[in-house]
């Protein structure tokens, strides 16, 4: 196979329609924009216009929260960690915290911290540094031999 044989499927990609050129097209004369009336012509957005009425999303009440102090977590369970280890990415006997997790590959970035769950299991000694743990992840960790510190999350640190 050459570079200049290389083609799409038949059909993979559709050329566009030309609007607005002659009948004899399919799509002439108005181009397939109806007839006459506002939205015929350019330059027209009218999501939620109501004819100058209060429109409905501005009528109807507010309700809600968002809360600008919630702290964003990555998550990762002990199963995956374990493939790590068993994988060589991660050292028996190790300190894991967010750093090593990106370099390991679990985590893509750290967000405001890192948080174990117990979902699969560990059979490595490993000592956590993370920002949250279930009680059940800690119980496992334990059994492993490892331990878990935590740590205050990134966000909240910086607050202070």
């Amino acid at each position: 196979m050459k570079l200049n044989e290389i083609a799409d499927n038949e059909g993979a990609r559709k050329s566009r329609m030309r609007v607005g050129r002659g009948i004899g097209s399919g799509k002439g004369k108005t181009g397939g924009r109806g007839v006459k009336g506002q939205k015929s012509r350019s330059g027209v957005a009218i999501k939620g216009y109501e004819g100058g009425q209060m429109p409905i999303h501005m009528r109807l009440p507010k309700r809600g929260f968002k809360n600008p102090f919630r702290l964003d977590y990555n998550t990762v369970n002990l199963g995956r960690v374990q493939q790590a280890v068993e994988a060589g990415k991660l050292a028996e006997g190790a300190t894991v915290d967010a750093a090593a997790l990106v370099e390991a590959g679990i985590i893509r970035r750290v967000k405001d911290g890192v948080r174990l769950l117990n979902k699969g299991e560990l059979k490595a000694k490993l000592s956590f540094q993370v920002a949250g743990a279930s009680e059940a992840a800690k119980a496992a960790v334990e059994k492993a031999g490892g331990s878990v510190t935590v740590v205050e999350p990134k966000a909240k640190a910086a607050a202070e």
